[in-house]
């Protein structure tokens, strides 16, 4: 009767294994990075690689996701070995140190380890000049660029770099792109991506081929979950899931290349009189220029345009944005444009009466591409700096500061691509001035009934709603600057509404 009693107990004291105790919680806990592919929260909430994967994997468990971002590479593992995730998801190279005591998931893609310095610097073209030269090298400590670097070590002998704890990829790869920074060790794919709204930073050389990129679990005498993960990430690929959102983050970044002025010209002379009828209607209280070149923004005039990320049409909407403004076919030109300057209304009537009539539309705009929440977060931001939120002016300045680890942690909602917000909204204005400085060259007159002159420059008219007043949109530049691309145009897409 004894040994029964003790082997029951001994039952009851048994130690749950990670897959039990995620049923029994009811709750996936995932450990992951704030950053621009991993997790941060976008305009219409969470997103990022690593999160949708996540919200695949705990639909497939049944139970309710936990995200908990840690704001440095140095924190994901002893939170793993600790019991605190269950899973670490952050774009993570597989190494030997963190084969200790851990498990890889299958990839979900590769990435090779570059060098980066800034386009017109010293590029350093062998692996014995990086060793020799006596410029600054600079790496996140404990992350897999800098166990190269010790490799390399070995045979360089003379090569000397920075570690630096409190501090991530995204953070390094700027520096290097303001010169504050000669080089650092990245990932191909993250120089990819930050190379949208940093061109100047180039790759120097390849330190290693493709390698594995994989989430991680805990090495266990149960590795009941480490199991389901392996067949989770083979049925994304039978099925060509993890193609389409690898397509989704990164797969055009490759791809991506500056909009030049004859192709906006180009696009003035064939497609905009096409389309120019339906923009004049549906403006109403805007200056149909600026409808127009928020369309060209968002899909260079193209009704058919669709985004691996599901937006959609001329404006670009998303599902959600679409019901929410009455469109039943986003591919319907006449629907999306209505429909996209409804969105534009209702985010200028969120805009606070404080910033002058003029201005509101600016802050309306990267609220359409960047989400409210963090077009306020930079206006608290500029107040914080002692310069002025009711400027476009001062707010945009400090929007990209969102992208930056010590300054979004100080904020409401994190991490968010602020220098896209900022190139979508200039992009905008340049877009809006050539199409006015295209009407003044091949026409004597142009429509300006709803166009003001605010000191002497133009502005546009934005819309009256029941919640403000009748306000005017931004003052704008007298040149009519060349339609350079964006950093935002079809990427800025993948993020807005």
């Amino acid at each position: 009767m004894f040994t029964l009693l003790l082997s029951g107990c001994q039952w009851q004291d048994k130690p749950q294994d990670a897959l039990e105790r995620i049923r029994e919680s009811g709750v996936l806990r995932v450990g992951t990075l704030n950053n621009q592919l991993s997790y941060y929260i976008g305009a219409d909430g969470p997103t990022g690689l690593d999160y949708e994967l996540a919200q695949r994997f705990a639909k497939e468990l049944g139970v309710k996701l936990e995200m908990q971002t840690m704001f440095t590479l140095s924190g994901l593992f002893p939170a793993l070995k600790n019991g605190d995730v269950d899973i670490v998801a952050a774009g993570l190279t597989v190494t030997p140190q963190r084969l200790d005591g851990f498990h890889p998931a299958p990839a979900y893609y590769y990435a090779s380890q570059v060098v980066v310095y800034k386009k017109g610097k010293r590029r350093p073209r062998d692996l014995e000049e990086l060793a020799n030269t006596h410029r600054t090298l600079a790496v996140v400590a404990s992350s897999s660029h800098e166990r190269q670097l010790e490799e390399l070590k070995k045979k360089y002998p003379n090569l000397t770099w920075q570690s630096i704890k409190e501090t991530d990829i995204d953070d390094l790869l700027r520096k290097v792109a303001n010169g504050e920074l000669d080089y650092t060790v990245a990932d191909s794919v993250d120089v990819a991506l930050l190379q949208r709204t940093h061109p100047e930073i180039a790759i120097a050389l390849e330190l290693t081929e493709d390698e594995p990129i994989s989430w991680f679990v805990k090495d266990s005498n149960n590795d009941s979950l480490y199991a389901l993960l392996i067949e989770f990430f083979g049925h994304l690929k039978q099925t060509g899931e993890l193609a389409q959102l690898e397509e989704k983050y990164f797969g055009h970044v490759e791809q991506f290349d500056y909009v030049d002025t004859r192709a906006f010209l180009r696009a003035l002379d064939d497609k905009l009189p096409k389309w120019q009828g339906l923009f004049k209607k549906y403006a109403n209280e805007f200056d149909w220029r600026l409808i127009a070149a928020l369309a060209y923004q968002e899909s260079h005039w193209n009704p058919q345009a669709v985004s691996p990320t599901g937006v959609r049409g001329m404006m670009m909407l998303t599902n959600p944005t679409a019901k929410s403004v009455g469109v039943t076919d986003r591919l319907d030109p006449e629907q999306s444009i209505r429909g996209g300057t409804e969105y534009l209304r209702k985010m200028i009537a969120r805009v606070p009466d404080s910033i002058d009539s003029h201005e509101k539309v600016w802050f309306a705009l990267a609220s359409y591409n960047i989400g409210f929440g963090h077009m306020m977060d930079a206006r608290r931001l500029t107040k914080a700096q002692n310069g002025n939120p009711d400027t476009w002016a001062d707010v945009k300045q400090r929007l990209p500061l969102l992208q930056q680890r010590k300054y979004y942690t100080q904020t409401r909602y994190g991490y968010a691509r602020g220098t896209e917000a900022v190139n979508y909204v200039e992009g905008i204005r340049r877009y809006y001035q050539s199409i006015i400085g295209f009407e003044q060259t091949h026409s004597n007159a142009h429509d300006s009934d709803d166009v003001e002159i605010v000191d002497g420059l133009q502005t546009i008219t934005a819309p009256i709603t029941q919640q403000s007043k009748p306000s005017a949109a931004v003052q704008t530049s007298k040149q009519v600057s060349s339609a350079e691309s964006t950093t935002s145009g079809a990427v800025a897409a993948t993020t807005s509404k």
